[in-house]
């Protein structure tokens, strides 16, 4: 074991020194020239930071040193490559899958349209439960009535809701499928929510 002399590790600092550009020739072999002076940098703080440890061959276990340190950067970028890959990916996807403005004024306006042939406590039912996201009972309890008369509210909303969306099938200019679809997935979620 190499022991750092009393001058403050100068005698291990010469032998670092003296061994440098063998592990600047390996790291240089294996990750080329713009990594190499990390590799080695990296290498020898690892030995600095276990100078009590050192064998007296020093030279095959900084080598191994280098050789995990390499290791570790080519999982690291590795990682950040597939990491870059997937956002550019999920960015591609996320452009591609914002509808255009004029799809979501016309499913807006089907909507509302359909969500306008309703009572007005048939419309709060609806709402309580898809938009504020309330459970049948809270819905309830915001609605001043009973759970059972909330339930028969949401259950006639969702017909007379399911009415008009195919009112809207029937007028001279009905809105795009997509658009019906929409509004229909929609009517889906509004009346089918099963909570507690």
């Amino acid at each position: 074991m190499i022991k750092p002399d009393a001058n403050g590790g100068d005698q291990l600092a010469a032998r670092f020194e003296e061994l440098a550009p063998r592990i600047y020739a390996y790291a240089r072999r294996h990750v080329g020239i713009d990594a190499a002076e990390d590799i080695v940098s990296d290498t020898f703080l690892v030995a600095w930071r276990r100078r009590d440890e050192l064998p007296p061959d020093l030279l095959p276990w900084l080598l191994v040193v280098a050789r995990k340190t390499i290791g570790n950067r080519r999982r690291s970028d590795s990682r950040r490559s597939r990491l870059h890959g997937a956002a550019a990916q999920s960015a591609r996807l996320a452009a591609s899958d914002v509808p255009a403005a004029e799809d979501v004024a016309a499913e807006r306006a089907t909507t509302l349209a359909a969500l306008s042939n309703l009572s007005e406590l048939e419309r709060e039912a609806l709402l309580l439960v898809a938009w504020d996201g309330l459970a049948p009972a809270d819905a309830a309890a915001v609605a001043g009535c009973s759970r059972r008369a909330f339930e028969v509210r949401i259950s006639r909303a969702r017909a007379r809701l399911r009415t008009s969306l195919a009112a809207l099938e029937q007028l001279p200019d009905p809105p795009p499928a997509a658009i019906r679809r929409t509004a229909l997935s929609f009517t889906t979620t509004l009346t089918t929510r099963r909570t507690s």
